[in-house]
């Protein structure tokens, strides 16, 4: 039988269905998992995906051999999280997944002591709209603008990000015939989102993007209004046109159980804490 990083690279396709997809959760580039797919099937004898124009689908024979490695899997997933989480030293990676913009401009610049203080600690940093999955380790901890359903992860409330509809100063003053500037995609429903489309009314959305960065970007340059975290509008560039209370996010930092123990993951966490005190003012 092949050996666990064989099944490995079935697991990762299986899940996500195309090599590129499974190369970016591998680590590694779509020839290799293409590679290793075709030599697991040639040495089992077995055919354990089709090929299709829009991706990989597995076949009867891949789909029953999916139900065995998840048992597999998951032992295997428990005891990393479990080795990971007895060490004592506060030294060695610990991945952090949060929201981009947040994480980029208002987070790591809080950051800076922590590493300071634990000059063994290497923070790697993951930012995406997408989930990262905690169970599986793709992160050890993540901040998140709500609470997982996930019964077994353990979530803490650190804050709350509070929303305004904000412009460019001289962009504004020119009257109030604005370009509103919204979300699109996945990110169409969200709360700010459902309040800005509020606001903007008939004129709806004239600018779409997926990615707050870009959102603020484009404020900056006097392309119209955005509803934004207050925390990431400052500077005299801009300024608050309405508050919007109704499009408030609760922040939460959650951890699988397991990893908890750590006491490199409680470090960050504890950081965490600490940095997300002023959202927890008032």
């Amino acid at each position: 039988m092949s050996n666990w990083d064989d099944l490995r690279f079935f697991a990762a396709l299986a899940r996500v269905g195309s090599l590129s997809a499974a190369a970016r959760v591998l680590q590694t580039d779509h020839t290799t998992v293409a590679r290793r797919i075709a030599a697991l099937e040639a040495r089992l004898g077995v055919k354990l995906f089709d090929r299709l124009p829009r991706g990989y689908a597995l076949t009867d024979e891949g789909a029953a051999l999916t139900v065995r490695l998840g048992a597999v899997e998951e032992a295997v997933l428990a005891f990393e999280r479990q080795a990971g989480g007895a060490g004592q030293a506060i030294r060695g990676v610990v991945r952090l997944g949060a929201p981009p913009a947040f994480a980029s401009q208002w987070l790591m610049p809080r950051l800076a002591p922590l590493l300071d203080r634990h000059p063994g600690l290497v923070l790697d940093l993951s930012v995406a709209n997408a989930i990262s999955n905690l169970s599986r380790r793709e992160v050890d901890l993540s901040l998140r603008l709500y609470r997982p359903e996930d019964k077994g992860l353990v979530a803490r409330h650190v804050g709350r990000l509070t929303y305004g509809l904000y412009g460019r100063r001289d962009y504004v003053a020119r009257g109030d015939d604005w370009r509103y500037i919204g979300y699109d995609g996945e990110l169409s429903d969200v709360p700010q989102q459902r309040w800005l489309r509020e606001l903007a009314g008939a004129t709806g959305v004239g600018l779409m993007t997926n990615d707050l960065s870009a959102m603020l970007a484009a404020l900056r340059a006097g392309m119209g209004v955005a509803a934004v975290p207050h925390v990431l509008a400052g500077g005299e560039d801009l300024v608050c046109l309405r508050d919007g209370p109704e499009a408030a996010r609760d922040l939460w930092l959650v951890v699988h159980p397991d990893m908890r123990r750590s006491p490199r993951v409680r470090a960050v966490m504890d950081a965490l804490v600490e940095a997300t005190a002023p959202l927890r003012a008032g």
